[in-house]
């Protein structure tokens, strides 16, 4: 018998060096379909719901420097 909880378990990444960072919780991505996403420093703020697809797509171009940018 699997237990969920109503609250999801927020992760920081591990990159994460000065605490402010993005959170997700992925025990609520893999049960939902949609992995919730927010701002560290604002707990108790809002959360975005991202689709599992589109959140492991974001993550595999951050992987490969995508987003990298140049002064």
């Amino acid at each position: 018998m699997t237990t969920e909880s109503t609250t999801p378990q927020w992760v920081k990444s591990s990159y994460s060096n000065s605490g402010s960072c993005v959170e997700w919780a992925p025990a609520t991505a893999s049960t939902t379909g949609t992995v919730p996403v927010r701002d560290s420093k604002n707990p108790g703020g809002p959360a975005l719901g991202v689709h599992v697809a589109a959140f492991a797509a974001f993550v595999a171009g951050v992987k490969a420097g995508d987003f990298d940018t140049t002064a």
